[in-house]
This record gives structure tokens, C-alpha cells and sequence, in this order.
């Protein structure tokens, strides 16, 4: 007997970006029927060589495929290209950038149109895309029904994480681990102009600065579970008090070494209001709590 793969999901893209390019160039080497459509259309052109169907209108597009996926500019753009665009029975994962009440907002847009909605969060950059060793995913909210119809498919640009029903919940982990990531450049360029007038070769000095960081990172485990358990002293061994104590000695240095100390004294400033008011044995923890005021 000859065994016949499963057929391959046909599907739409709107938006050829770097990202939408990289996303429907995945699709088609994995050998999906792929329809493709962009604002302007000489971007499309190579695709179209290498056998995508390139729509002549956004209306076309969405008419060819089922399965719809959006990779457009910002959520203002979504609104725009698909007005007035016919999309009952339509599934529309949207992967363009947007903010929780964004994604909320579309999907109860896509939702009163007749369509299953999904959104997403794409923690990759372009050159990540099709390349599984480079361990880039997509974050998934939305209709649950239709991210497991659609898993296999998803996953071929990327790998897949579904976070929930609600719809903001991909953006939402999207930008709340980009925020980290800001928080991690800002000392990042503090620790470097420390030393940029001294004698120390940077190239020498980042290997450490990036162990360290490494090091510090299982940190956010000990964070987590004290925001679920209420205890912020549970298992602390660099209590509130003492890192308190230390702020001095930074700002000292700073000034020593002539770098402005604005990245680091928000975070310094939060930690000093958390102390007049908490334990100092506590952790770092509570000045989550302070955040949310």
C-alpha cells in the first residue's frame, strides 16, 4: 500500500514585510498552497516566482483561503486593509503587532464578521523564521478550536505556544517579555559606560557581563513564587534591606565615572519606597506591587 501524506493547509498572507516575506517563503518551502497579497504589490512579485498566487486585491486574497494570516504594520492597518472585506467563515490569525485591548477589540471585530480569530505574539525576528534550531515560536490567543485545527500549520514557521482563550493574552506575554528584555539593554548600557573610559577592552568585559546575567536569571523562579504564595521572605538570601544599603555605592561610582545614573535610579528609587513601607528581609518582589499603583 502507498501510504499519501495528509494534503498540506492552503493559506492567505497578508503583509510582505520582512516578516510576512520570511513567514510566507516558510510556508511555501514546506509546500502549502499559499496566496499572498501586499499594499504594494511589486512585493510580491518574487513570491509569486517562486509559486505563491499573488492576489490583485485584499478582497481576492481572503477569498482564496480559508486560513488567513495577517502580518501588517500595527492593528490600525488590520482595520483599514480589511474593510468592508467579506470574512464569515473565514479564520484570521492576526500576527501583527498590537496591545492587549488591541487584540480584545479585534477579536470581538472578527468575531461580529463571522470569523475565528486567533492572535499572536512572534518572539523572533525575520532570519529566525524556518530555522528550528534558532528556537523562535509564536505566542497564541484566541478560539482554542481553531489553534488546534491549525496547530501543525502554524508551527511550520516557528514553534507554537497557546496561552489562553483570552485574545490579548499572546500580546500581552509578547510585550511583558520585550519589556524585560528593555529592562536587561538598560543595564546592559549602564554596566558599559562604567567602564568606557578605563582601560578595560569591552570585548574582554562582556563575556562576564553576559555569564552574570545568566546567572542572575533563574532569579525570576524565586519572583514568581512569591508573587503566587504572598511570602516575598521566603527562601531571600540578598534581602530588600541590605540592596538598599548598597544604592550609595552605585550612584557613588556613576558620578566617579562621569555616566548619568537615569537608567538605574527609577528601579533604585522604587526599591528605597518599598523599604520605608515593607519588611527590608523581604526580596525585590514588592516592588511589583508598587508598579501596579
Amino acid at each position: 500500500m502507498t501510504h499519501t501524506p495528509a494534503e498540506k493547509t492552503s493559506l492567505t498572507v497578508l503583509g510582505l514585510g520582512a516578516m510576512g516575506t520570511a513567514l510566507a517563503r516558510t510556508w511555501l518551502a514546506a509546500g502549502h498552497s499559499l496566496t499572498v497579497w501586499n499594499r504594494t504589490p511589486s512585493r510580491a512579485a518574487a513570491l509569486g516566482e517562486e509559486g505563491a498566487a499573488v492576489a490583485g486585491s485584499v478582497s481576492d486574497a481572503v477569498a482564496a483561503n480559508r486560513l488567513v494570516v495577517a502580518c501588517l504594520l500595527d492593528d490600525a492597518s488590520i482595520g483599514e486593509a480589511l474593510a468592508g472585506v467579506g470574512l464569515a467563515g473565514k479564520d484570521l490569525v492576526n500576527l501583527t503587532t498590537s496591545t492587549p485591548a488591541e487584540a480584545r477589540t479585534r477579536a470581538a471585530w472578527a468575531h461580529e464578521r463571522g470569523a475565528r480569530y486567533l492572535d499572536g505574539g512572534i518572539m523572533a525576528v525575520p532570519p529566525m523564521i524556518g530555522v528550528p534550531e534558532a528556537a523562535g515560536y509564536v505566542f497564541y490567543s484566541g478560539s482554542r478550536e481553531l489553534f488546534e485545527q491549525h496547530r501543525e500549520t502554524l508551527g511550520v514557521p516557528a514553534g507554537t505556544r497557546y496561552v489562553g482563550e483570552d485574545a490579548a493574552f499572546a500580546a500581552l506575554h509578547d510585550v511583558a517579555l520585550l519589556s524585560a528584555m528593555y529592562g536587561m539593554f538598560a543595564g546592559v548600557s549602564h554596566a558599559f559606560a562604567l567602564i568606557r573610559d578605563e582601560d578595560i577592552d569591552p570585548v574582554t568585559f562582556a563575556p562576564l557581563l553576559a555569564d552574570w546575567l545568566v546567572a542572575m536569571a533563574p532569579s525570576v523562579h524565586q519572583t514568581a513564587e512569591h508573587l503566587r504564595t504572598g511570602d516575598y521572605t521566603q527562601g531571600v538570601v540578598s534581602h530588600l534591606g541590605m540592596q538598599v544599603a548598597g544604592i550609595p555605592t552605585f550612584l557613588s561610582t556613576a558620578e566617579e565615572q562621569k555616566v548619568s545614573p537615569e537608567l538605574v535610579s527609577p528601579f533604585f528609587e522604587l526599591m528605597r519606597r518599598r523599604l520605608a513601607e515593607a519588611s527590608g528581609d523581604e526580596s525585590l518582589t514588592g516592588v511589583v506591587d508598587l508598579l501596579r499603583r
